[in-house]
């Protein structure tokens, strides 16, 4: 279906007016009003130039404030997309302005009566044939999630009247606004109605109203490179917070505060973890599309069911926890895996690989299967096993969706199975030695930690860099009877290459590599370690393809191992145990089976 936009530029009053058949509405899912004084102070004085030397009651020029992007929801109101802090302040404005008139020494004249009566339909619905104005009626609502400042602006817009002594915004700028205007009132009075005039009829907005929420938003990021700064998230929130009791409320955002200050010290955010649950519950569904949805659509199908199901937000909080461990170390309390030296090493390991297709079925498994007797083992061998499968085909065909499709009806798998099959396509693995020895750049990390955590029990350390230990800066002299492209090739080889903490900006020529053993012997990884004390001539070629063979064949032990163990698992997980032929054997008397 085609989309439909509507674009009309209005002044501050047309547009305003608006509201009195369209109220305009300040959506949960936006955040405050955050805009400063220097921010009013700008518009204020921008305008007052404007009315004092191009516009004005006598003269013609128009001043342009910008968009407002919006869109009729479904209660007929004009939900505010971008512009909020704007329009915003523009009702702030001219409440203060209005505030001002009705007490001014000249409140009855001809000139202050005739913009009062302007204002007013502006701010308030007013009585199509009396006139008269409902003060109670206001013409811009907020109801920012969570927000105290909503009934605030509320009374300011109603009464004219802010809190002296209170720190939030709105009071702040509404009173910055009448003293603004009374310093200039005192320093030009008869470029106050001047001013009053521009602000209302030569201030330009262009209202962008769109048919939809989705096709509002995505205007916005379009008109705005800084990115949508509203997220998914904060659409889910205010749905979410809408669909709850009244006595619900508070523990719900209670619970997302929590929830997205540990997400951010996870370095997380709640957006992700919306996606991360996404590929779980499309498991759950046997979606084994290939084709990702947009998170706000999937989570908004079906009037979105999917986000006022009661466990979604203890899904999103398991799925965090899982992120705790791998993005920076954590502990979870309530759990034990997440000390197992070998489960750690191993999902380290998969951070590494070049997509972030491995992600999915980590997340899926360990919420499908994370209260099993013996989850720390068959996670263990699950993880070993879809590094085995993941490198092994990157090695070979190192291409971004090489393994997508399988990914995904592994995921469905997982659900019911803690010993899911891995029925990927078949690949020839005759070229995968060779392959490990000379591996695609990407993947270089990830058979670097397979080799070193097979040496040590520790991680990594933080930022840790592939050394070349034959720099790729090398003296032609140090190799008078190689050809430089030799050269250049063995360089690239995974026998010359070791993690390593630090850059080392040394040279290769005469008693280079003594130079480096001395800095290898810091290290506090284990086969950068070794280099120091196995090699004690300098580093050549012939070591280069000595270590190659050394790294290959471990590896390709490594992944041999994980195969093995892990279909062995598998088979003896399909053998019922003595424990289940008796449970058989019990239903069959009692004639359920």
């Amino acid at each position: 279906m085609a989309t439909t936009i509507s674009v009309n530029k209005q002044s501050v009053s047309e547009l305003l007016k608006t509201g009195r058949t369209k109220p305009f509405i300040i959506p949960e899912y936006q955040r405050p009003y955050a805009w400063t004084s220097e921010q009013v102070e700008t518009l204020f004085e921008d305008i007052w130039e404007f009315a004092t030397t191009i516009g004005g009651l006598d003269r013609n020029g128009s001043y342009f404030l910008g968009s407002i992007v919006s869109f009729e929801n479904e209660n007929g109101e004009q939900e505010i997309i971008d512009g909020q802090q704007r329009i915003t302040s523009l009702f702030l404005l001219l409440r203060a302005i209005y505030t001002k008139l009705i007490k001014g020494d000249d409140a009855q004249t001809d000139a202050a009566q005739n913009f009062i009566r302007q204002i007013e339909p502006a701010i308030w619905r007013t009585d199509n044939r009396t006139g008269k104005v409902d003060y109670n009626n206001i013409l811009l609502t907020s109801r920012v999630v969570d927000n105290a400042g909503n009934e605030i602006l509320r009374n300011i817009l109603k009464d004219g009247i802010a809190n002296t002594n209170t720190n939030d915004n709105y009071s702040k700028n509404y009173l910055l606004f009448q003293k603004l205007y009374d310093e200039h009132c005192t320093k030009s009075p008869l470029k106050v109605y001047d001013f009053i005039y521009a602000l209302l009829n030569q201030a330009i907005l262009l209202p962008i109203c769109a048919d939809s929420q989705d096709t509002a938003l995505t205007i916005f990021s379009t008109l705005n490179n800084r990115g949508l700064p509203l997220s998914d998230a904060d659409i889910f929130k205010a749905k979410i917070y809408n669909n709850l009791k009244d006595d619900e409320k508070e523990e719900f955002i209670s619970q997302w505060k929590a929830l997205e200050k540990e997400a951010t010290e996870a370095q997380e955010s709640i957006q992700q973890l919306f996606y991360y649950y996404m590929f779980y519950l499309r498991a759950k569904e046997n979606d084994v599309s290939s084709t990702t949805p947009g998170v706000r659509k999937y989570y908004s199908a079906n009037k979105s069911e999917r986000l006022f199901e009661s466990d979604l937000m203890d899904g999103l909080k398991t799925v965090l926890n899982l992120w705790k461990v791998i993005n920076t170390n954590q502990d979870i309390p309530e759990e034990d895996w997440d000390n197992d030296a070998k489960i750690r090493k191993a999902l380290d390991t998969l951070t590494s690989y070049p997509n972030e297709y491995w992600k999915y079925p980590v997340i899926i498994y360990y919420l499908s299967h994370r209260n099993r007797e013996k989850f720390n083992t068959e996670f263990l061998l699950f993880l070993n096993k879809l590094i085995e499968e993941l490198m092994t085909r990157f090695l070979l065909f190192p291409t971004i969706n090489a393994v997508k499709g399988d990914i995904m009806k592994l995921d469905a798998k997982i659900i019911n199975d803690p010993h899911p099959g891995f029925d990927f396509r078949e690949i020839d693995k005759s070229l995968l030695e060779s392959r490990i020895r000379i591996p695609h750049r990407n993947i270089v990390r990830m058979i670097l930690k397979c080799y070193a955590y097979n040496h040590q029990e520790q991680l990594l350390p933080d930022n840790w860099q592939i050394e070349h230990i034959l720099p790729q800066k090398w003296q032609a002299s140090f190799f008078p009877d190689v050809d430089a492209k030799e050269v250049y090739e063995m360089i690239e080889h995974i026998g010359n290459k070791t993690p390593f903490e630090r850059k080392l900006n040394i040279i290769a020529s005469n008693g280079y590599f003594k130079k480096k053993q001395q800095e290898y012997q810091k290290s506090k990884i284990e086969v950068t370690k070794i280099l120091v004390t196995s090699i004690n001539d300098d580093w050549t070629l012939g070591n280069i393809e000595h270590r190659d063979k050394i790294v290959a064949t471990e590896i390709m032990q490594l992944l041999q191992d994980w195969e093995s163990n892990y279909q062995k698992n598998r088979n003896n997980a399909a053998t019922p145990s003595e424990e289940d032929l008796a449970m058989i054997e019990k239903f069959k008397q009692k004639g359920w089976i």
